[in-house]
C-alpha cells in the first residue's frame, strides 16, 4: 500500500472514530468501567455486564457531576442522596440471578439508574421513591429513554407495592435496620431479595424465600443512605 493510501486509511479511521464518539462520547468510559470496576471484581454474568455497558449512566447524574459518572465511587444526585458506585449496582443485580421474564420491585428509585439496568434484564420493573423531586426526575429520564417496562411511583417503600405483588425479585437501595416484613410477604417463594441492613454501616444481605422460610446470606459490608418514612416508626 502506498504512503498516500495509508494516509487516507488513517484519516478514514480517525473520522469514523470521531463520528462514533459524537454519537456516544461515554462509550469508551462505560466499557472501561465494566472491565476495570466490575469484571475485575468477579461479576461475570454476561447479561448483567451487557446491561452495564449499554445503560448510559451519565444520564442519571446531575450535569455538574456528569464527567464523574463512570468513576469507581458513588456520586451525589441531590436531596442528600447518591447514585451507588457501578460495582455495587452490578453486584446487587447479579445476586438476583435474573433470567429475563421476571417482575422486579425496587425500593428507592433514586436517580433511576438501577431501575434502568433492571429494565434491560427483566419483563417489568416497579420502583418506589419517597422523595418526590428524585422520582419526578427519574421518571423523565425513563420517558426520554423509552423505558416502557418501568413503573414508577412516589411513596413510602416500606409497604412495597401490594397490588402488583408477588414479585420474583426485590432490590432495596436504602438501608433499614431490619428487613421490612411487607417486602418479604410480597416476594414469591423461590424469589430473591438483595438489601443493605444495619444502621450507619450495613451488611448487604441476600435473602432467598423458600416454602420453609427465608435463607439469609451476608455478602459484604456496605454503606447506603438509611431508609426513611414508616420504617423509622416501626424499627427502634
Amino acid at each position: 500500500m502506498s504512503g498516500k493510501a495509508i494516509t487516507w486509511v488513517l484519516v478514514a479511521l480517525c473520522f469514523g472514530a470521531r463520528i462514533a464518539m459524537s454519537l456516544d462520547p461515554f462509550e469508551i468510559e462505560r466499557s472501561s468501567m465494566v472491565r476495570n470496576q466490575i469484571e475485575s471484581r468477579g461479576v461475570s454474568q454476561p447479561r448483567v455486564l451487557d446491561a452495564m455497558r449499554f445503560v448510559p449512566r451519565h444520564l442519571f447524574v446531575p450535569m455538574e457531576f456528569r464527567d464523574r459518572a463512570y468513576l469507581d465511587a458513588p456520586q451525589p444526585i441531590g436531596e442528600g442522596q447518591t447514585i451507588s458506585q457501578p460495582y455495587i449496582v452490578a453486584l446487587m443485580t447479579s445476586l438476583l440471578e435474573l433470567r429475563g421474564d421476571e417482575k422486579v420491585l425496587e425500593i428507592g428509585t433514586g436517580s433511576g439508574y438501577q431501575a434502568a439496568v433492571l429494565a434491560r434484564l427483566v419483563r417489568e420493573v416497579y420502583t418506589i421513591e419517597i422523595l418526590e423531586p428524585l422520582s419526578r426526575r427519574a421518571q423523565r429520564t425513563f420517558q426520554e429513554m423509552g423505558l416502557r417496562n418501568v413503573h414508577a411511583r412516589i411513596g413510602d417503600g416500606y409497604q412495597g407495592w401490594p397490588e402488583a405483588a408477588p414479585f420474583d425479585a426485590i432490590v432495596v437501595t436504602a438501608a433499614p435496620e431490619k428487613v421490612p416484613q411487607p417486602l418479604l410477604d410480597q416476594l414469591k417463594v423461590g424469589g430473591r431479595m438483595v438489601i443493605p441492613v444495619g444502621r450507619e454501616f450495613q451488611d448487604l444481605q441476600l435473602l432467598t424465600k423458600t416454602a420453609e422460610g427465608v435463607i439469609r446470606k451476608t455478602v459484604l459490608p456496605v454503606r447506603f443512605v438509611p431508609m426513611t418514612g414508616e420504617v423509622e416508626k416501626r424499627q427502634p
